[in-house]
């Protein structure tokens, strides 16, 4: 039986160096496998790589492992398939042809409520937030680094209170397989304790209803009140036309079913599947399962209208669907890996050995806040808030259950230092692709988001901190 000793803390803390440092998580969280093997087996280097590869393997030897993994597959598929057959186009459509936007507040609300609504994923809540919005946004002489804002912070922000969509599979898988009972009700339990999340999403509407512009921002309002769009020499993400020039193609059969009903569908089939799975208690379903059901009625239902109205052929539908599943192999990979350096872990007795030195040496009032501060730092430094979960949440639920404390605040401590470290991040998918989305100069995106994001994170510090105070 391995005892836990200074070396338990190696692979997951060696795993969260390299990925600051090369910003390569998969490679980072696979060094991490490979060295906790190594010390668990007392092995060399050669014999512990084999090790550790069948310990990668092992992870599909649990099937709520496999359901997320594949789960995370076919919602690729399913967000590809929705874009191919013109449900993203339709919705932009439908909300144009409604003419409800006469007044530049309108068009800031607009883009936040869309962003909030479109919680399924968070890139296509930029996407279709971005589209609708810009346009309006040029019209009303409203600043382009405004509309990023608005629609950064209503995308993962909005997706991580969530339980009915990829983020929440996610969370869930990652808690289930650190060896938490009930993962589903330490997820919704945690939500209300989110509170860079929360309090993001409620200072950007603040900052719409008054009208704020905060540092570097005001300078670009006032830059196009004068008739500029972007900085000299700024380079947009995207060439706007380009992406009007898409959004036009075949508008007769674009359609907002397309997007709407599969997405409703798979909302409404979440609580429908813990219902069954748990014999009739929701909270004693399986979220795994769950989520996989869910995912594959939508993309059935999508399937079965797309077929019935001719729009694509079954050919063309499988092949976009491999393609959609192929371009979220990287995020089912972080999540393998991630799973197997969580095992390691757990047998080197990491959580055992950090409880201990926390116990001892650290004021349990500071717990939380070093947890999301730490988060951050993470997640800013290698531009995901998945993969940041992927390494930190394993960690703070070992702590957890060897110090018997309530998972839901540790969970929400994590998951807030990974959004806010994300949402700040110059080399955030999210972040990369609000820019895009409101063809705005990236750099600017960040210089000028930067300071909400900050205001919002002070604010979240506090409230962990009284919540150590108070709650532990």
């Amino acid at each position: 039986m391995y005892e836990p000793n200074i070396l338990s803390v190696v692979p997951p803390l060696l795993a969260i160096i390299l990925a600051i440092v090369t910003r390569q998580v998969i490679l980072s969280l696979s060094i991490g496998i490979w060295i906790g093997f190594c010390i668990l087996e007392s092995v060399n280097p050669i014999t512990g790589l084999a090790v550790g590869i069948e310990g990668i393997i092992t992870v599909f030897g649990d099937a709520g492992d496999t359901r997320v993994l594949v789960f995370t597959l076919i919602i690729g598929g399913l967000i590809a398939t929705i874009e191919r057959v013109g449900g993203v186009r339709g919705f932009i459509h439908l909300l144009e042809s409604r003419s409800w936007v006469d007044s530049p507040a309108k068009a800031k609300w607009l883009a936040y409520f869309t962003g909030v609504v479109v919680f399924i994923e968070s890139n296509i809540t930029l996407l279709v937030a971005g589209s609708i919005s810009r346009p309006l946004f040029d019209r009303y002489h409203i600043a382009r680094e405004k509309l990023a804002y608005i629609i950064d912070s209503t995308s993962a922000p909005i997706c991580i209170l969530i339980p009915l969509n990829a983020w929440g599979a996610v969370v869930i898988g990652l808690l289930s397989s650190s060896g938490i009972e009930n993962p589903i009700d330490v997820f919704i339990t945690s939500i209300a304790f989110n509170f860079y999340p929360i309090a993001v999403i409620a200072f950007a509407a603040f900052v719409i209803w008054r009208n704020l512009h905060i540092g570097p921002m005001k300078a670009a309002q006032e830059r196009t009140e004068g008739g500029e769009l972007l900085w000299p020499h700024s380079t947009p993400m995207v060439d706007p036309t380009v992406l009007e020039a898409e959004t036009e193609a075949d508008k007769e059969s674009d359609k907002a079913r397309f997007m709407l009903l599969p997405i409703a569908a798979m909302v409404l089939s979440m609580p429908l599947s813990l219902y069954i799975t748990g014999d009739g208690d929701i909270t004693a379903g399986s979220g795994s399962t769950s989520v996989l059901w869910a995912v594959l009625i939508a993309l059935a239902l999508l399937w079965a209208m797309v077929l019935g109205t001719g729009r694509a052929r079954l050919d063309e539908l499988m092949n976009t669907f491999l393609k959609g599943a192929g371009g979220f192999l990287p995020v089912a990979m972080i999540l393998l890996f991630a799973l197997a350096l969580g095992d390691v872990a757990g047998l080197l007795g990491t959580g055992v050995y950090v409880a201990q030195i926390a116990q001892e040496s650290i004021p349990m009032a500071l717990l939380l806040p070093l947890l999301f501060l730490v988060s951050s730092f993470i997640a800013f430094s290698i531009g995901s808030s998945w993969g940041t979960f992927a390494i930190m949440i394993p960690l703070a639920m070992q702590i957890v259950l060897n110090l018997q404390l309530d998972p839901a605040l540790f969970l929400a401590a994590v998951l807030s230092g990974s959004v806010f470290g994300d949402h700040a991040s110059p080399i955030s998918d999210t972040t990369v692709v609000s820019s895009m989305a409101a063809a705005t100069d990236h750099i600017e995106h960040v210089r000028t988001q930067l300071p909400y994001a900050l205001i919002s994170a002070g604010m979240a510090t506090v409230c962990f901190l009284l919540a150590g105070l108070f709650l532990l």
